[in-house]
């Protein structure tokens, strides 16, 4: 019988028919995780209810271009948690971090060189590196989709209409010497959609909603483990803070830049520009 002292007891006991192993593990942890939690903090009715309110209105927030229950997992760090468990290296591959909410569109498909900044605004910068595998060897046509904030901090997705559709946004195919390249500008740090329930959370509990600026990245290849990271500008606040607990040290990098015409206009950019080289190291499957 159901009492506050066997709650947990019970309710498992409840799920230890479930015929898949992995939700019948799952469902037993979770159930006692959260009756312990309940029982910790003494839950209020009160309180309860005010918990399915904002989940209910999370779920409300989210639509084809804005998921808030990323957002609330993010915030929560469960999605850095959930990223760092999957994907270990050891320290011999690039390390992962969150997706985030603006992967929403399919990346489009951008020659080598081509410059993402559709709208040619903000400060240029030329981005390249090289994919390699963990035993340092060239990774040729390893697949590198990237996707970015612009000069104001917000994503294509946030403001149709303003910003040309799919802008900062490129899927590039490596060469044969694992190496990519490509225009475009400079990310700034950005606060994550705040006008939801889970800005409400973060207002309520004193913290701020901003992201250093970076960009996104996933890099994949036949017969390697792909990666979903980012690289962050060296300079930018929020290092220290993010709010969705992204950043990584080995992830951050200088932006320096670069005043030389010559190479500026090899890179079919105006003179001085910035330059921003993240190499990526892919573990084998």
């Amino acid at each position: 019988m159901f009492s506050e002292e066997r709650s947990a007891e019970v309710v498992a006991a409840s799920f230890a028919g479930t015929p898949d192993d992995r939700l019948r593990t799952v469902m037993g942890a979770l159930v006692r995780h959260l009756h312990a939690f309940v029982k910790e903090v003494e839950l209020t009715e009160a309180e309860w209810a005010t918990a399915i309110d904002f989940l209910t209105r999370t779920g409300q927030k989210s639509d084809a271009t804005r998921q808030e229950f990323i957002l609330l997992s993010d915030v929560l760090g469960v999605s850095m948690l959930v990223e760092t468990i999957n994907h270990r290296t050891g320290g011999a591959s690039t390390e992962s971090t969150v997706l985030g909410p603006f992967h929403m569109v399919e990346s489009p498909f951008r020659e080598l060189g081509a410059d993402v900044a559709l709208d040619g605004k903000g400060t240029p910068c030329l981005v390249s590196g090289q994919v390699t595998g963990d035993d340092g060897k060239a990774v040729p046509g390893a697949t590198v989709d990237i996707w970015q904030a612009n000069e104001d901090g917000f994503y294509d997705v946030q403001q149709p209409g303003i910003q040309p559709e799919l802008n900062l946004r490129g899927l590039f195919t490596a060469d044969d010497d694992g190496r990519f390249w490509f225009r475009s500008v400079v990310p700034k740090y950005y606060p994550i959609p705040d006008d939801g329930p889970v800005g409400q959370l973060l207002d309520a509990t004193g913290r701020h909603p901003y992201r250093p600026a970076h960009l996104h990245f996933i890099v994949s290849a036949p017969g390697y483990r792909p990666v979903t990271t980012h690289v962050f500008v060296a300079d930018s606040p929020y290092l220290d803070s993010d709010a969705v607990f992204g950043v990584k040290e080995s992830l951050i990098r200088e932006v320096p830049e670069v005043d030389d015409p010559e190479r500026a206009a090899a890179a079919g950019l105006p003179n001085p520009f910035r330059t921003l080289t993240f190499d990526i190291v892919l573990q084998r499957s």
